[in-house]
């Protein structure tokens, strides 16, 4: 690990200005996957802010009904949450399928949502990944592909986000709250927070330089039957191949996002529609446009059969 500097933020609008005006600022909070690339030298930050000390761990209902959740709230508090677990299933089950317990009690909110790709070649620095190092190329295409996206890739990278709480969230039509240097705040739906990684891998969201996140606001509960399922190579500890977060209305109509197939939370609305005919119908929407390797193709109908069981499943 490289030398780094390091400071503790009094204020959220102090964190985001250092970081600003400081070449190499990374926020630290949890660390959980910050600290491993640091280890490998992925990530070379010359400065660390740690932003644990801003209050901002904390549960809140809103004023139309939804919850306001601070960046700092660790995993396993916000999954445990009462209101969580009576309102927003899909979301505590969706956390419940992540990680380790050990690490849900490190791992924040704001962290989850930024946690960079589990591609083995981004993090093997003896290959080249287009997302690690702009211009060098992506082992991955051509390689061995199984974990890999199906849809929304690009020529320059086909990883995957790991986020399962990001799944659940988009599903929920979620919004992130943000702050800068000089205070001013803005609010950004979670469709728009990830980005695809087109001819720019290297940037993965839409937050600009020095933006800290601040809050997640669920909108107010849509009720229904809520689940999330996540099928993977082992029991634990293991990223998705597939994942599901439903939410089923009694007529039929509902919201799906899935996880491990895209570089994003992968929900496309229109899709939605077919929902009343069951999961085959939904999966030929949302993957309209999949361009699978000969490793991942297999995800396609994995994908349509873990809807239609997570449909079933919600019908129920």
């Amino acid at each position: 690990m490289r030398s780094f500097t390091y400071e503790r933020a009094h204020s959220p609008a102090e964190a985001a200005g250092v970081a600003a005006r400081t070449t190499g600022a990374k926020f630290i909070a949890g660390g959980t996957n910050l600290l491993d690339l640091m280890k490998l030298e992925i990530e070379t930050p010359a400065h660390l802010i740690d932003v644990n000390g801003l209050a901002l761990d904390r549960i809140e209902p809103t004023p139309d009904g939804g919850l306001r959740i601070g960046a700092l709230v660790r995993n396993t508090d916000l999954a445990a949450d009462a209101r969580v677990r009576r309102d927003y299933g899909v979301l505590s089950r969706a956390l419940l399928a992540g990680a380790s317990g050990q690490l849900r009690n490190k791992a924040t909110t704001a962290g989850n949502l930024l946690q960079r790709t589990r591609c083995p070649y981004f993090y093997d620095t003896n290959m080249p990944c287009n997302k690690r190092n702009p211009g060098s190329g992506c082992a991955a295409i051509g390689g061995f592909s199984r974990q890999h996206a199906v849809i929304g890739a690009s020529d320059a990278c086909i990883a995957t986000h790991p986020s399962d709480m990001a799944v659940a969230m988009r599903a929920l039509d979620a919004t992130v709250e943000t702050v800068k240097a000089d205070g001013t705040t803005r609010s950004l739906p979670i469709a728009e927070l990830h980005r695809l990684p087109g001819d720019t891998p290297e940037i993965e969201t839409a937050l600009q330089p020095g933006d800290l996140i601040t809050a997640v606001l669920l909108p107010k509960p849509v009720g229904g039957a809520q689940a999330y399922r996540k099928v993977r190579d082992r029991a634990s500890y293991a990223f998705a191949l597939v994942s599901v977060a439903a939410i089923v209305q009694r007529d039929g109509s509902g919201r799906v996002a899935l996880g491990g197939v895209a570089p994003k939370p992968w929900r496309v609305e229109a899709a939605e529609a077919e929902l009343p005919r069951g999961g085959k119908a939904v999966a030929a929407r949302l993957f309209a446009d999949a361009k699978p390797t000969q490793d991942n193709a297999f995800k396609l109908l994995l994908a349509e059969r873990t809807l239609s069981a997570v449909l079933r499943e919600a019908r129920a």
